[in-house]
């Protein structure tokens, strides 16, 4: 039997296909994991569901399971109203939320939002200065180049100050940002060396050498067709393939499409593959795209995953 790691794992989820209620759908499977022995759940935003209120319900009706996001874009939301949000979900939870929130790139928020952030670093660093006092104090007042974000009285939610906050950050500039006025990153898609040699100490680099949450997302199916697997996932990364920090991943790790970089095989290769992340300094693991090989390699997945993270649910 595979021994556990010494971090705990999470799984990523979306709806399943022929839901009939997109919600209901995230809960069930969030319980599941829950019993199963999976102690997180983690919520990507794209243009459907809110992410950020998706994990608030998931976690009030399953109570002890910890649950964020993993991210939401910042460019289009204001971090008041993010902020908001996000100590809702943490009091609905429990404590036990953690908002992911990313950059996603001048192009993608025009094309998207409309919105074009003429320097998102500068825009990262103020977004996270309002959010971080937020979580604090529950006020803020800020009056920057980027963002104007003022509480005329305190805002705190009972139970919902001290959420978690990570970026989903990945170059130099953001890292120091990110160590400085976050908890730590959640890098997806990046691979081992990427963790240790650029992550790591790219946060440490902005918080004075304290430790900081690396919450490693991963791509990872047991399955014992590895090869077919791989031509099934390999469409839904070709998008990582086209941004210029994915593409300096891909070059470090020696990799020629993100697919080398998904955990695809058996139990034990899936295994090896996720010890490698927490010997590279991930604190946490993420593991996403688990429905990709069909049914049973799912459930495969999440037995495996069940069996190794540090800390079985209560």
């Amino acid at each position: 039997m595979t021994s556990r790691l010494s971090v705990d794992i999470g799984v990523a989820l979306w709806q399943r296909e022929g839901a009939a209620n997109h919600v209901a759908d995230l809960v069930d499977q969030s319980r599941g994991l829950y019993e199963r022995g999976i102690p997180a759940v983690w919520f990507g935003q794209r243009q459907d569901h809110d992410a950020t209120t998706v994990a608030a319900v998931v976690g009030a009706a399953v109570p002890g399971l910890r649950v964020g996001t993993s991210v939401v874009p910042l460019g289009p939301r204001h971090p008041i109203t993010l902020g908001s949000q996000a100590q809702t979900a943490n009091a609905a939870s429990g404590g036990r939320f953690t908002l992911g929130v990313g950059v996603a790139g001048p192009e993608r928020d025009a094309a998207t939002f409309g919105v074009r952030i003429a320097r998102p670093i500068a825009h990262l660093r103020e977004a996270l200065t309002v959010l971080d006092a937020y979580r604090g104090m529950g006020t803020v007042d800020h009056a920057g180049p980027h963002l104007v974000a003022h509480t005329p009285v305190p805002s705190q939610i009972a139970g919902g100050g001290g959420f978690g906050l990570l970026v989903a950050a990945l170059g130099e500039q953001a890292l120091r940002v990110t160590g400085e006025l976050a908890d730590g990153s959640i890098p997806f898609l990046t691979g081992p060396r990427t963790i240790a040699d650029r992550v790591v100490p790219g946060l440490l680099g902005g918080s004075g050498g304290a430790p900081r949450r690396v919450v490693a997302g991963v791509v990872a199916i047991v399955t014992d067709d590895a090869d077919g697997v791989r031509e099934i996932v390999r469409p839904a990364l070709d998008f990582y393939a086209t941004i210029p920090s994915y593409r300096s991943v891909l070059a470090a790790e020696g990799a020629a499409h993100p697919i080398d970089l998904a955990l695809i095989g058996d139990e034990d290769e899936v295994a090896a593959g996720l010890r490698r992340y927490v010997d590279a300094g991930a604190t946490e693991l993420y593991v996403t795209q688990t429905d990709l090989g069909g049914r049973r390699a799912q459930q495969r997945t999440w037995d495996l995953l069940a069996g190794l993270t540090r800390t079985a649910p209560n």
